[in-house]
């Protein structure tokens, strides 16, 4: 019993909960389990909203931290009706996710970014007679949260914010962010620009708006890996916030549901009639204008980055789950259906705003529970 006791401490203090056995969250390498909004308010799901079916057993996933918080609540939710099943994620990264999704380690992952071609290939070895497929599921804004003394509200651009991420604008009194921010008394302090040092589809995302947005000030190619050089880096979206609540100068990009505890975020100059704040409405507008570009069941989706449209929050990220469509292993099948089926379905869509994310647009939601009804 005291080794229960000491393991069990231990998992708590990397972020994991544990309900009465039936629930278990667990953050190897990360706390991002622990970031605010996660589990003090989950989502209560409606009587009959949950399906449990034949589902038992415990299942394993990976993957996005980006939607950590929303996981947690579900879990907490599904998990209170279907005693019988046990879901342990951990979330260490999109690109962690994938690679253990590809491996057969998992049920199911999470990922910030679609699957790549060579991605799809190597999932058929665990997908008997199938393929991995995306699944849009979360929405949101990333935020750009930033910790400068005597400045509370900020504006800038994409090409501003290029610039401070390639090194290129180096304190906050530059004068590209005071003609964004007339009003504002700007210190001369150094910025300090903190990246994710794990690979991130929030990373992919937000690198994708650099690109899109101000091609001239970002010729990085993008993708899970951070590419420019310079700044300094944290594990996980959570670690990136804690860096930017404790550092004077400091700015970075997370998950809005990571942008609590007095951090304040920047306003969007998009070349819209004013600038647009990261909130989950915004981020909603925006994502309304994705496009399904999967093949097949594949759902994955294109983002317009470069908006301009008013009221329209550019700096999004939609999260997928990642299963197989054919071919899932027949022990976990009925637990992982099952889970999918709730958290796609109404009551699990709309727990998402109270936890700083975006629901997927209904068009696109529906056919994602068409998806899941036809997983084999």
């Amino acid at each position: 019993m005291k080794l229960q006791r000491k393991n069990r401490l231990r998992a708590l203090s990397l972020g994991a909960i544990a309900v009465s056995g039936a629930l278990a969250l667990t953050a190897c390498g990360s706390d991002d389990t622990s970031a605010n909004g996660g589990s003090s308010s989950g989502p209560t799901a409606k009587a009959g909203s949950i399906k449990c079916d034949d589902a038992k057993g415990q299942l394993l996933a990976n993957g996005s931290s980006a939607q950590a918080n929303a996981i947690q609540a579900w879990v907490k939710a599904y998990t209170a009706e279907c005693k019988g099943v046990q879901i342990n994620y951990k979330p260490e990264g999109s690109g962690a996710g994938v690679t253990a999704f590809t491996q057969g380690q998992v049920a199911f992952a999470g990922s910030d970014s679609a699957l790549k071609p060579e991605e799809v290939a190597a999932s058929k070895k665990v997908c008997s007679g199938g393929q991995g497929i995306d699944l849009p599921m979360v929405g949101g804004p990333i935020a750009v949260g930033y910790n400068v003394p005597g400045v509370d509200n900020l504006v800038l651009d994409a090409k501003t914010l290029a610039q401070i991420f390639d090194g290129k604008i180096s304190t906050w009194d530059d004068a590209a962010i005071a003609k964004l921010n007339p009003k504002a008394k700007l210190p001369k302090t150094k910025i300090q620009a903190f990246h994710r040092s794990d690979e991130s589809g929030t990373t992919d995302n937000f690198t994708k708006y650099l690109k899109a947005a101000s091609p001239a000030d970002w010729k990085y190619s993008g993708g899970k890996a951070w590419q420019a050089k310079g700044g300094q880096s944290a594990q996980g979206s959570s670690g990136l916030a804690q860096q930017v609540k404790q550092t004077a100068g400091a700015i970075s990009y997370f998950e809005l549901s990571y942008a609590k505890d007095g951090i304040k975020t920047v306003d969007l100059d998009t070349g819209a009639s004013a600038p647009v704040k990261a909130t989950v409405e915004n981020a909603t507008k925006a994502i309304s204008e994705a496009k399904t570009v999967g093949t097949g069941k594949d759902l994955s989706l294109e983002l317009n980055y470069a908006t301009k449209a008013d009221g329209a929050y550019p700096i999004t990220l939609v999260t997928y789950e990642i299963v197989c469509d054919k071919g899932n292993k027949a022990d976990t099948f009925p637990a992982t259906k099952s889970f999918l089926t709730y958290i796609a379905s109404q009551d699990g869509q709309d727990s998402l705003a109270a936890l700083g994310y975006a629901p997927i647009p209904s068009e696109i939601n529906t056919k994602v529970r068409d998806t899941i009804a036809s997983l084999s």
